[in-house]
């Protein structure tokens, strides 16, 4: 039995981790997650995708400590941090939005898993928080990179000095999460989301998505031209002339997503 169970709803796909009790990313979870990510990518019927975890306690609440004493004085093992990182590269740079839908603990590599996506929903009652430092670490799935981004550097130094986490209202406060729901209702407005975003071109949505991610590394005025460049590529598609057509004879476009 997997891990990741992958239920496929039309125009978006939700992928829901499996791993009970409390679905901590072991390293069967990020070989599944990147055979999963390999597949979506590829199949054109798929606009936007969703990630949760199974249950309402824990979204994924943090790494498989029991994996950790084999590296305990072991040296040269920066290859295999670097192969954790390849994973959620994958999903910070997979060509469709990923909206994650935090629903319980959301802790050290289940934060980091998190920030690698592009939207987050959390439930009401969830906390998140990158907790490492409790045990002698500190966050080395992405932490140290991705929260700064997220939310700023005092605020996300502040996370990993004291380990503590934040509630889910606190965490839309500082830029951390899109938006807080009831408990139990996070899916349904992550879908809700989902099917908004996919009835747009994909050419398009993934574009957006490469000029902020690639524009957040270079200057302003790289950016500005890196993205005038995707924009000359995306008067190039099928779906602008529709988007365009429609607009003029006052319907609604049927994106081909091409």
């Amino acid at each position: 039995m997997g891990v990741i169970k992958k239920e496929k709803q039309g125009a978006y796909t939700i992928l829901v981790i499996e791993n009970p009790p409390l679905n901590v990313m072991s390293q069967a979870v990020l070989r599944e997650l990147d055979e999963v990510l390999n597949e979506l990518k590829t199949d054109e019927e798929t606009i936007c995708v969703i990630i949760t975890g199974a249950g309402d306690r824990a979204f994924m609440a943090g790494a498989d400590i029991k994996e950790f004493p084999e590296l305990i004085g072991k040296k040269g093992i920066k290859s295999q941090f670097m192969e954790s990182h390849a994973v959620l590269n994958k999903l910070d740079d997979f060509p469709k939005p990923v909206i994650a839908v935090l629903n319980g603990l959301t802790f050290g590599g289940g934060c980091e898993l998190a920030l690698a996506c592009d939207l987050r929903i959390a439930e009401d009652h969830v906390q998140i928080g990158l907790p490492e430092i409790k045990l002698g670490l500190f966050p080395g799935g992405g932490g140290t990179q991705r929260l700064p981004r997220a939310v700023g550097e005092a605020r996300a130094k502040e996370m990993m000095f004291t380990g503590e986490p934040v509630d889910a209202v606190k965490a839309k406060a500082i830029g951390l999460v899109n938006e807080v729901v009831p408990k139990g209702e996070g899916l349904q407005y992550g879908v809700k989301l989902a099917s908004k975003i996919s009835r747009y071109s994909l050419p398009a949505l993934s574009r957006i998505k490469r000029s902020v991610n690639e524009g957040l590394g270079v200057s302003l005025k790289e950016g500005l031209e890196h993205e005038a460049g995707l924009f000359e590529e995306v008067f190039q598609t099928e779906d602008i002339k529709e988007g365009v057509q429609a607009f003029i004879e006052k319907r609604k476009p049927e994106f081909t997503h091409r």
